[in-house]
């Protein structure tokens, strides 16, 4: 019962900062264009990656496709911060690990909903 109850919390925090960094990606906002321009990355990568990170959270919600949402957020995730360390920027590499450690926590909380 424990297990189940931290495990939705750990969703809705993760589905959260998901709708919230997806959204901000896919409308283009100057704070994300300007981030994913020192990677070389356009308005229009910038948007494929929203829609990738919306399309995470959506299967994360979904109990059956849980396991798989949070693979690809977490992929996205380290994704970023390989980017990061290639730029040199340690500190920006280290606030992307809490981020992917909470998906990976999660996949070892199941979906509160799953069997």
């Amino acid at each position: 019962m424990v297990t189940k109850i931290i495990g939705g919390i750990l969703i809705l925090i993760i589905l959260a900062m998901g709708v919230k960094q997806g959204l901000a990606m896919f409308q283009g906002k100057p704070e994300m264009l300007e981030m994913f321009s020192k990677f070389g990355f356009n308005k229009t990568g910038v948007m494929l990656m929203g829609c990738i990170l919306l399309l995470s959270v959506v299967l994360i919600a979904i109990p059956q496709t849980f396991v798989y949402g949070n693979f690809l957020m977490a992929g996205i995730i380290l994704f970023l911060l390989c980017f990061q360390l290639s730029l040199g920027n340690i500190k920006g590499a280290a606030m992307e690990i809490p981020f992917l450690l909470l998906n990976l926590v999660a996949i070892y909380f199941k979906h509160p909903l799953g069997k």
